[in-house]
């Protein structure tokens, strides 16, 4: 091979590269350089940040991250809701003991429709688990909703789900889709 064949076959390289996304380099938002990341895992990943902040009811973080029809009011107004009773604890409280919460791990994202109040969007399955001191621990999963707004993935809805519901449907995507879309709410 000539010098100017292996240059044109290097440029047809880049090129096929760029033009499907390949790429060993990272951008600032987790995708490629040459574009965002998957929708799919960006859902994924405020899914998961969500659940995070609102197990360790860190507000500030988990308020944002919803939608204007979830939030039913400002961000600001979701902190102070939700964070208007609490008081630090005592260093050495003899209150009740906190479960100690695992992180969240988010799958199972399928397509939902518009239902009800809710506009079409993905639903995310988190899952997680807690334990309670002297107790085993016991694992959590929750049904979120996620909907595009003003260019970012927010949390539209949230439901959880129950042992029996995955016993009647184990099909895990199906079941997610059935838990955000029943009854029209």
């Amino acid at each position: 091979m000539t010098r100017r064949t292996i240059h044109v076959a290097a440029l047809v390289l880049a090129s096929s590269l760029a033009m499907t996304g390949c790429s060993s380099s990272s951008g600032e938002d987790g995708g490629s350089i040459f574009g965002p990341k998957d929708p799919k895992a960006a859902a994924m990943e405020v899914a998961r940040t969500y659940m995070d902040a609102a197990k360790r009811e860190d507000w500030k973080t988990a308020c944002p991250l919803e939608s204007q029809g979830f939030l039913h009011g400002t961000v600001e107004q979701c902190v102070a809701t939700n964070t208007e009773d609490e008081t630090p604890a005592p260093k050495a409280s003899s209150g009740p003991a906190r479960a100690d919460v695992g992180p969240s791990k988010a799958s199972d994202v399928v397509d939902i429709p518009a239902v009800g109040r809710h506009p079409a969007g993905y639903g995310v399955l988190v899952t997680y688990t807690y334990t309670w001191p002297g107790k085993p621990t016991e694992t959590s999963r929750v049904a979120l909703r996620l909907v595009e707004e003003g260019g970012s993935w927010r949390v539209d809805q949230r439901k959880d789900v129950r042992p029996k519901d995955m016993a009647h449907m184990p099909d895990m995507p199906a079941l997610v889709r059935a838990v955000l879309t029943a009854g029209g709410q």
